[in-house]
């Protein structure tokens, strides 16, 4: 079998390398000339745990090909992906031009029947757009040639990405032909013969689902942030409540831990572009409305705890920052936490050195000279007044304490993701301040 992948960002390159692993002939297309360049060279664009061997691997099986024309990708190909970006506007909705454009060149370039998935996340109705856009191309050309569309939603976690695609949760699929629903089938057989479940449903139902899982978590995510900062206030402990309400099998351990907010490339939009949805309909969605509003405050969080911890005088203070990424095993910086506070310290007067594993090309490419990069995570806290933990990387897990004492200025650790222990921390010398409990008391 052979299949087209348009789009060789995050998703499409994921998807086309993880489908060539299983032995499909997998052509990626992105218009970007120099990623395609760099992909054919072996050069990967972004960072994701066990991507790039396996698209080497793949690569020398002549499975895995790039190219810049879509025309070429298409030839001799039952199904094309569509996985380009589909960006916020200003009002929150997904932008679809860029998934439009793509069903517009299917319609032009297409030869026989040709299933076309929407692989981005689209909102609800996006696959009548993509219909009605290549039934115009293929009036235009007098062509009648049989296609259909489907919606295959992804459910890929940075940093974890080639597992959860290998060994994935669920596979939903929305169609509405038996022809179509053949094929995806047979397409996903080497990732099901494991027991991983399929689900199929209406085109409508599966464009809906992705962005309902989504906002879920980021609800899940918002609500324990409410929840810490309202422990702070009474006195609770918010690992002790975490721990007890975890326990509950309705309820569960994931996405039940206390921080400084959630980023990335799909809550914060998805979260936007649902609401926005809902809008179109005249349907107020109070909840998701709450968890973007709670989010969006939390990032502020260390903040001003830190403020506060030097009484209102930030200027001329120096803070040490560990971790730039939204989240570990990724180098993606977009709506992250750091990205908030580093504009908040820069405007309080303060200078920011910083140190990330694997952000740090990406954060000089969206931060350039405004802070400091650091070589490694001691030699960031080299005459810093503080130390504000944003990422939490494993290597920030189990530190020598007794080197960032001595580095750090002041012997004092914002903590926002809870990895250390209050009261560790306190008898190693530290005044530490992390989510959700009143390190005063």
């Amino acid at each position: 079998m052979k299949i087209t992948i348009v789009g060789s960002g995050y998703v499409g390159l994921v998807t086309g390398t993880c489908f060539s692993e299983v032995g499909i002939d997998v052509t990626c297309v992105d218009i970007d000339t120099q990623k395609i360049e760099n992909l054919k060279n072996g050069i990967i664009p972004i960072y994701e745990p066990g991507l790039e061997e396996m698209v080497h691997r793949n690569q020398k099986k002549n499975r895995l090909h790039f190219t810049t024309s879509l025309a070429e990708g298409l030839e001799d190909s039952e199904v094309a992906f569509i996985a380009v970006g589909t960006p916020p506007d200003e009002d929150g909705s997904a932008d679809l031009k860029y998934v439009l454009g793509v069903a517009g060149e299917c319609g032009r370039y297409m030869k026989d029947y040709l299933l076309i998935v929407t692989k981005s996340t689209v909102p609800v109705g996006t696959a009548d757009k993509v219909r009605i856009t290549v039934q115009e191309e293929l009036k235009k050309r007098s062509a009648s040639i049989e296609f259909d569309v489907a919606s295959n939603p992804e459910f890929l976690k940075e940093g974890a990405a080639m597992d959860d695609f290998l060994k994935p949760d669920r596979i939903v699929i929305g169609l509405n032909s038996q022809r179509a629903e053949d094929l995806m089938r047979s397409l996903y057989k080497p990732f099901t013969l494991n027991g991983h479940p399929i689900i199929f449903m209406d085109i409508t139902s599966a464009e809906m689902t992705k962005y309902a899982a989504n906002s879920m978590l980021a609800t899940k995510i918002s609500f324990m942030n409410d929840i810490a900062n309202l422990c702070e206030i009474v006195g609770a402990d918010i690992n002790m409540v975490r721990k007890g309400i975890g326990s509950d099998s309705r309820i569960g351990q994931k996405f039940i831990y206390p921080g400084i907010g959630y980023g990335g490339s799909c809550f914060p939009k998805d979260v936007k572009a649902l609401v926005h949805t809902a809008n179109d309909y005249k349907y107020d969605l109070r909840v998701l409305k709450a968890v973007e509003a709670v989010n969006e405050d939390q990032k502020s969080v260390l903040f001003y705890k830190v403020n506060k911890y030097f009484n209102g005088d930030l200027k001329g203070k120096t803070i040490a920052m560990w971790g730039l990424s939204f989240k570990p095993m990724t180098d993606d910086m977009r709506e992250a936490p750091s990205l908030v506070l580093i504009s908040k310290f820069i405007e309080a007067g303060t200078k920011v050195k910083a140190y990330d594993p694997v952000a740090m090309h990406e954060a000089k490419r969206i931060l350039g000279d405004t802070i400091t990069y650091a070589e490694d995570q001691y030699d960031v806290l080299i005459d810093a007044d503080c130390l504000v933990l944003v990422t939490e990387w494993p290597e920030f897990k189990f530190p020598n304490f007794n080197v960032v004492r001595k580095l750090l200025k002041t012997a004092v650790i914002f903590d926002g993701r809870n990895i250390y222990d209050l009261a560790e921390m306190k008898s190693k010398g530290f005044d530490y301040f992390c989510i959700g409990i009143d390190t005063s008391r």
